[in-house]
């Protein structure tokens, strides 16, 4: 399904199959010389078949258009490979950029299970191979990216775009701000009756605290209308900003009392938190719910250690939390 939502913004909804987000929010600006579309879904048929019937709808040619991308997830990324021309520009932050070109190295991946392995994450259950990436992002180190930062201005038709860093959701999560329309590309940063997941990348991010931060950056500006990367627009975007944020306070309250009961590692905080899904017991929950519940639950225990109410404890080779 393709919309107008303002006068030249096209909202293409691309579908997720068998993904609890069901379809992604693409974005067609259409310019004068140059359009642009932001993020393009999967590295799958049924997203690039979208893709494709909505330009044709529109009457685009594909050597027109441009890309910005507002992160590194393959659901956003995944298509531009096989849908950009030659002299198109994909937009992108570097350091976002830098993980896609990293994605399709097994070297990642490896790291990342260690990571994991270290929170208490049992690693050999997971089911994903390495080499499986270029089922979602087609041709990630073959992508030539034009990086963006804080500031930036890209110009299409009558739009005057403003690249704004919102870290937390991904290292380098970015959205497009329109002063003038007063109107926001939100890519994950803020969606409506959902959370953006927000876990763990590794190193010394403090990706709640960065997220809470950029959330606090959206809700200084003036904006009438939110462009989410899924689920509906988002008109009343102060509302949305605190029940965000009340969310992971309470979830930091969660994990608080959790800790009560003696120190534990990430995996072991998840496996006792309330997640919304429809899962009798932890050990229901597929392989790689259990992966991001526990990217999740290190992001807030980390947070919660940057902010001096856990304390960290290296026992051997597994990190595990206690009560400050």
């Amino acid at each position: 399904m393709t919309r107008e939502i303002l006068k030249g913004i096209y909202q293409i909804h691309v579908p997720l199959p068998g993904n609890p987000l069901k379809y992604l929010n693409s974005y067609l600006i259409k310019g004068n010389d140059r359009s642009l579309l932001i993020d393009t879904g999967f590295n799958w048929p049924e997203c690039k078949e979208a893709q494709l019937k909505a330009m044709d709808e529109l009457g685009m040619d594909w050597a027109q258009i441009d890309f910005f991308i507002t992160h590194a997830h393959g659901d956003h990324v995944g298509l531009v490979n096989e849908l950009a021309d030659k002299d198109a520009r994909v937009y992108c932050s570097e350091i976002d950029a830098q993980i896609v070109q990293m994605f399709i190295h097994s070297r990642y991946w490896e790291l990342s299970d260690m990571f994991f392995k270290q929170h208490g994450y049992p690693v050999e259950k997971l089911t994903r191979k390495h080499d499986d990436i270029e089922g979602y992002i087609s041709g990630g180190g073959n992508i030539q990216f034009t990086p963006v930062k804080e500031g930036d201005t890209l110009r299409v038709g009558n739009y005057r775009l403003y690249c704004i860093e919102t870290p937390g959701h991904s290292p380098g999560h970015m959205c497009l701000y329109e002063p003038d329309k007063k109107l926001i590309f939100s890519g994950d940063h803020i969606l409506d009756g959902i959370t953006s997941n927000i876990t763990a990348w590794g190193g010394s991010y403090d990706c709640l605290g960065l997220y809470l931060k950029s959330l606090e950056k959206i809700d200084a500006l003036d904006i009438k209308l939110v462009l989410p990367a899924h689920r509906k627009l988002i008109s009343d975007y102060h509302q949305r900003i605190a029940e965000l944020v009340t969310h992971h306070e309470e979830r930091l309250q969660e994990i608080l009392d959790i800790l009560h009961g003696g120190f534990m590692s990430a995996y072991q905080v998840a496996s006792r938190m309330h997640w919304d899904l429809t899962y009798d017991s932890w050990e229901e929950f597929p392989d790689f719910q259990r992966w991001f519940a526990t990217g999740e639950a290190i992001a807030h225990l980390e947070h919660l250690a940057e902010r001096g109410k856990v304390k960290r404890v290296q026992q051997e080779e597994l990190m595990l939390y206690e009560l400050a």
